[in-house]
């Protein structure tokens, strides 16, 4: 079965059970078609939006101590990054490792085959001597299907666990404990509890770039649902609860209005301020950290900050039972 296949009956399911809850809900994957990915890619550049730097910074400063983890057995190893987006940040390790003739190979997993494709492009170009295997499947797909008796080093990066709830992330996190058996690592980036005005810019930007991405989602369901959305119909509102860690993405209808979906056969009723909950961003302190990981069967080896400390990679293990 085609990959597009798959994706649009998942996206189906998704819209139909979604926006069929009592409190509607979008899952955030659905961001990321061809006009998604290059949106994102602007978000990622915004003053605002603090993670991308953080993150830049943490592999840059970092790949010394992070390659001789990944070494520790000399032996080669897959490097498979979950949700790879453009990987222009994971990019900073695979040009080190590459220099250093580490025996790897780099297997980015993206449920966007137009992202995939880009970086596959300029890989290719920039690295040419670097062995990579593009995965164009969900996250939980690529991890149910890891296999072989090769070392693992899987990377879950960028904050993506902070787009699961905190018992969706435990969940995600001991699906990954499953898999990392050996000398198996993963490198996982969580997002960490700061000035809640910092947070609330990077989801609220004043140039209107998140909304932007928000309003594509709905411009999506219209071109591959044959839904009937008017995009100046609703509006975008992120909000962030520091008591919980909770940032929440929004889109709210402007007025009463019924909206037909063709290829569900099915219309959807939107009260005047009606909310489509479309991403949520769960922030972390150390002790969430600590006791997430510890629950899903993960030990700690190595914490990775920036200066800044706004963000932090764990590199964690299998823990023995």
């Amino acid at each position: 079965m085609h990959t597009s296949t798959i994706v649009n009956r998942e996206l189906r399911k998704a819209v139909e059970e979604g926006l069929g809850a009592k409190h509607k809900s979008l899952p955030s994957w659905l961001f990321y078609d061809e006009k998604g990915d290059r949106i994102f890619q602007q978000i990622m550049h915004m003053s605002e939006y603090y993670p991308t730097r953080c993150e830049y910074e943490i592999l840059d400063h970092h790949k010394e101590d992070l390659l001789r983890y990944f070494e520790s057995q000399q032996s080669p190893f897959q490097l498979i990054e979950l949700g790879a987006g453009d990987g222009l940040k994971t990019e900073i390790l695979l040009r080190y490792l590459c220099s250093r003739h580490v025996r790897f190979t780099y297997r980015p997993v993206d449920i966007s085959a137009s992202v995939l494709e880009q970086l596959s492009r300029r890989l290719k170009k920039n690295l040419p001597e670097l062995e990579i295997q593009p995965v164009n499947k969900s996250y939980y797909e690529a991890v149910g299907e890891l296999h072989g008796d090769e070392k693992k080093v899987i990377f879950f990066l960028g904050a993506n666990i902070g787009n699961f709830t905190p018992q969706e992330a435990l969940a995600f996190l001991k699906n990954i404990s499953v898999h990392l058996e050996g000398q198996g690592l993963a490198l996982i980036g969580f997002d960490l509890k700061k000035d809640p005005r910092i947070i609330a810019r990077a989801y609220d930007d004043e140039g209107g770039i998140t909304k932007a991405f928000n309003i594509n989602l709905l411009r999506r369901l219209n071109r591959e649902l044959g839904a009937q959305f008017s995009l100046t119909q609703f509006d975008h509102y992120a909000s962030y609860d520091p008591e919980t860690g909770a940032a929440r993405s929004f889109l709210v209808s402007l007025k009463d209005q019924d909206v037909p979906i063709a290829a569900l056969k099915k219309t959807y009723h939107f009260a005047h301020w009606e909310t489509i909950n479309t991403e949520i961003s769960q922030k972390y302190d150390l002790l969430m950290i600590e006791k997430t990981l510890s629950e899903a069967g993960l030990e700690i080896v190595d914490l990775f900050f920036d200066a800044n400390h706004f963000f932090c990679d764990v590199l964690v293990k299998k823990s023995r039972q």
